[in-house]
């Protein structure tokens, strides 16, 4: 699925299941919960945190999908082509960073 159809179909969604969009602040406080969860279970996951009982039925592949969803959310309702953004965000971070993470003494994977 491309990231077109994607906030098209999020579009279609809210428009008959959600009945309307929740306003940009909401959804910018749902992306920060959503964000926040995913945080949670990398926490316990790869961190030191262990897991709670409450927390281990969470995927992090359902909760990554939580924030693409509010995140397609925010876009549709500010008329942000996600397509279009990403493809010159990509093109922007190609030429700042061309050689910017090779020249990083940090990432030698020696």
């Amino acid at each position: 699925m491309e990231i077109r159809e994607a906030q098209k179909l999020v579009d279609e969604w809210i428009k008959t299941v959600g009945v309307r969009y929740f306003n940009e602040l909401t959804n910018m406080a749902m992306l920060t919960e959503e964000v926040g969860e995913v945080a949670r279970i990398i926490a316990r996951k790869y961190g030191e945190q262990s897991f709670k009982q409450s927390d281990e039925s969470k995927q992090l592949d359902d909760e990554l999908a939580d924030v693409l969803w509010v995140l397609i959310c925010l876009a549709n309702q500010t008329g942000i082509d996600l397509t279009a953004a990403f493809e010159r965000n990509l093109q922007k971070k190609n030429i700042r960073d061309a050689d910017r993470h090779k020249n990083n003494p940090k990432l030698d994977s020696r």
